[in-house]
């Protein structure tokens, strides 16, 4: 199961009511932040996020809006002792800024902060465990950016326990079952394995895209994602300024969650301008029936 809780849903300038990029991902209780911009760790914490649980971080670019927050949050994690290592993804020169805050910040932390660097301009496996694969999104921007696909790996074969009794399996066959194999019996009959096991449950899916401009190739890279947060930082009529300044109109969004075949689409990363976004979520519904506007402290399950 994937959980998404929304922590901002502004773009550069925050309002009264919104706060700069950034989310948590909760995947089977691991936690993991996708950008960080300021107030990150105030975010956490008025929606009861533990700081402490967080197993990583992604970060898609480094403009200020989303990643101004995470340094404060890096020293209040060893104030409150994190013992477990930090692993941060994000492009370059991320490194730089990351050795020049610990140098003058914190340079006596009791975790390790790790960084590894994201190439923007390719779509593959960037992090992986027994459980999820994250790849890499390539985004057009102003200046390099991912967006990042979290993707649930298949879940382990279950054996059905009445098939069980029904052929008499031995433990062994049990196990060879679950691996996917055929099991052939002592008399010589052979049961397919799809008549002997079944999928738990379908893994999901959620992409994270940022700012960028319409992209079809980001659409053929997030192919049948099951939650799709893609930026809608103007209206369509603001269709030039969007395309100048490397984001996306509601409409645009809605056209790649179409085109992906996504099963739901969240828009968000407003521009301060709208002080209302119903009519971006109009605009968007107008294409993909299927958008919700991106709410901070709401938590989206797949």
């Amino acid at each position: 199961m994937i959980k998404v809780t929304i922590l901002g849903s502004a773009s550069a300038k925050p309002t009264a009511d919104r706060h700069p990029s950034s989310q948590i991902v909760n995947i089977d209780e691991q936690y993991y932040l996708v950008d960080a911009g300021e107030g990150v760790q105030q975010q956490m914490f008025r929606y009861g996020i533990n700081p402490l649980r967080l197993r990583a971080v992604f970060i898609s670019h480094l403009h200020g809006d989303h990643v101004f927050g995470l340094f404060p949050l890096l020293s209040t994690l060893g104030l409150y002792g994190r013992q477990t290592p930090l692993k941060i993804y994000a492009p370059r020169p991320f490194g730089e800024i990351l050795e020049y805050h610990l140098r003058y910040f914190d340079s006596e932390l009791p975790y390790a902060v790790e960084w590894e660097e994201v190439a923007t301009t390719e779509h593959r496996i960037i992090f992986e465990n027994r459980s999820i694969e994250v790849w890499s999104i390539p985004l057009r921007h102003r200046l390099t950016t991912a967006g990042y696909l979290f993707r649930e790996k298949m879940p382990e074969l279950n054996v059905d326990k009445f098939k069980i009794a029904r052929y008499g399996l031995s433990v062994k066959q049990i196990v060879a079952a679950k691996r996917g194999e055929d099991i052939t019996l002592d008399d010589g009959t052979t049961i397919p394995n799809a008549e002997l096991t079944y999928l738990p449950r379908l893994p999901k899916s959620y992409a994270y895209c940022s700012d960028t401009n319409r992209s079809a190739m980001v659409a053929r890279r997030i192919k049948g994602v099951d939650l799709l947060y893609h930026e809608a930082t103007y209206a369509e009529s603001e269709r030039r300024q969007a395309k100048e300044r490397g984001h996306s109109t509601a409409r645009q969004a809605a056209e790649i969650a179409l085109k992906a075949e996504a099963g739901h689409l969240l828009i968000g990363h407003f521009s301060s301008r709208y002080k209302d976004t119903v009519p971006l979520l109009d605009e968007a519904r107008a294409i993909f029936a299927a958008t919700d506007t991106a709410i901070e402290g709401q938590t989206y399950t797949i």
